[in-house]
């Protein structure tokens, strides 16, 4: 299986671009894994928010493949404990699915569209965070949930 994370805009914040490399170049040595970016939507001030959900979501469904399964992080998707994400990633893992794709979506969240299509959703916290850090927080949580799933000591109970 490959976990790939796209995520809209760039991550302008240097500690942040190391952090997450760091996060990624562990985890590649348990699963593929890709962050792709999505190039921010050029003059969102002549958009509505509905009109800007509607073009970043055109831009997230043409990253997918038809076999693809989409999880989207939203403030309204089920929260898991480390472990149990650990424990869902190994359920998706044994499906046999090609590729799990995460996605954070732009400062609004995402189009009706890109909802029908996903086929989950997961809350990092009932807190808001930037969008660039939640880029770290969900690699970090990938990486730990590898080590859980290996019994490796990163993660403490």
């Amino acid at each position: 299986m490959t976990i790939k994370l796209l995520a809209i805009g760039k991550t302008d914040n240097k500690q942040l671009q190391y952090l997450i490399s760091e996060y990624e170049s562990r985890l590649k040595h348990y699963i593929k894994f890709n962050l792709e970016l999505i190039p921010d939507i050029k003059n969102v001030k002549n958009l509505s928010q509905k009109q800007q959900k509607e073009k970043e979501g055109e831009l997230i469904l043409k990253k997918l493949n038809t076999t693809d399964i989409l999880v989207l992080l939203d403030e309204n998707g089920k929260q898991f404990s480390s472990v149990d994400f650990s424990k869902y990633l190994q359920k998706k893992m044994n499906s046999g699915i090609k590729q799990l794709v995460f996605v954070i979506g732009g400062p609004y969240g995402f189009s009706d569209t890109v909802y029908q299509k996903a086929q989950g959703k997961i809350s990092l916290s009932k807190m808001t965070f930037s969008h660039q850090m939640i880029r770290l927080f969900v690699v970090e949580q990938l990486y730990r949930g590898f080590t859980i799933l290996k019994n490796e000591p990163y993660h403490h109970q």
